[in-house]
């Protein structure tokens, strides 16, 4: 662990099956292909491939599925040493997706009881955490005991050792009990950051901001905490960065032959930060992020689909 890490990432790790059969309603669907997911996972996937050095603080089940994950890291460059294996007999979660067309895809969840809720604050090591320039947090984990106490024990040590906080909002609301808990959480998260990174939907939903614009929400969350940096993402309509010190940027979004919808906002995250990162430029991280999410969108998985460097700035290039 003497090799200091880009990114750590804490969260959620599972399991993804895609219909094969496009365009076709789930109960009509018989094959699926099997992939590797996961927000957090997909974004140190997507790191990793760019060239990062990442890491993955995760609990996964003591079988099959556990083991194809972690070999599927392994194979993609992602250090794995943190990732614990559940003795308590939970299984990685499930996500089944349904493509009907390129403006519509759903998910059916299988999450109860599963395996990366229940990573504990016992396996969340602090000299790892040291040694990494950033720990990226996604929402999720904070819904449930004692994942939630693993990452508030992450964040502290984070914020011990003064590594920068990324917090990738990925609001599920079948993670939550109720939406009173689930703002509760996220506002406490929010103040504690140094990195805020979601939709226009989240920040909305769950943070209460609907009649707030895009600079009024960063300006409320620069007041009431840490943040340095907010990125707001519109989909097609593009993304905005805005910075404690009063700087803003604007990035558009790339031409895509969509074929999902889903998958789009880990690999925006994976890049954006990548090109932070390399370049120190937030408006080079916006081009980076919105390439990757085009090119994913494209594609049939997630974690699979997350391009190089070299696809990214091609893209970049074609559509300049």
């Amino acid at each position: 662990m003497s090799e200091k890490k880009h990114i750590v990432a804490i969260g959620r790790a599972a399991i993804d099956l895609n219909s094969v059969e496009i365009n076709r309603p789930m109960e009509e669907t018989k094959t699926f292909s099997k992939y590797v997911g996961g927000s957090p996972t997909n974004i140190v996937i997507g790191a990793s491939k760019l060239g990062l050095n990442v890491g993955l603080i995760a609990n996964v089940s003591d079988d099959q599925h556990g083991r194809f994950i972690t070999h599927y890291l392994q194979e993609v460059g992602v250090d794995t040493s943190q990732i614990s294996i559940d003795k308590d007999g939970h299984k990685s979660g499930l996500t089944f997706t349904e493509i009907l067309s390129p403006e519509e895809s759903n998910i059916l969840m299988y999450r109860e009881n599963v395996a990366d809720l229940n990573l504990k604050p016992e396996n969340v090591d602090e000299n790892y955490i040291k040694n990494s320039q950033y720990l990226l947090i996604s929402g999720v984990a904070l819904s449930q005991s004692p994942s939630r106490e693993a990452v508030i024990k992450a964040l502290l040590i984070a914020k011990k050792y003064q590594v920068k906080t990324i917090f990738e909002l990925d609001y599920r609301p079948y993670s939550w009990r109720n939406e009173e808990e689930t703002s509760l959480y996220y506002e406490l998260l929010v103040q504690q950051v140094d990195i805020v990174i979601g939709t226009r939907d989240e920040f909305n939903k769950i943070l209460s901001f609907q009649s707030l614009s895009d600079v009024e929400i960063s300006e409320s969350i620069f007041k009431n905490g840490n943040a340095e940096l907010v990125v707001i993402k519109h989909g097609v309509q593009g993304s905005n960065a805005y910075t404690s010190t009063g700087d803003f940027y604007t990035g558009k979004a790339y031409k895509a032959n969509v074929l999902k919808t889903f998958g789009a906002g880990d690999s925006y995250a994976a890049a954006f930060l990548y090109g932070l990162i390399k370049t120190q430029n937030i408006q080079t991280a916006l081009q980076y992020g919105a390439a990757s999410a085009a090119i994913v969108v494209s594609s049939h998985s997630s974690s699979e689909a997350m391009p190089t460097i070299e696809k990214i700035e091609a893209l970049i290039q074609e559509q300049s």
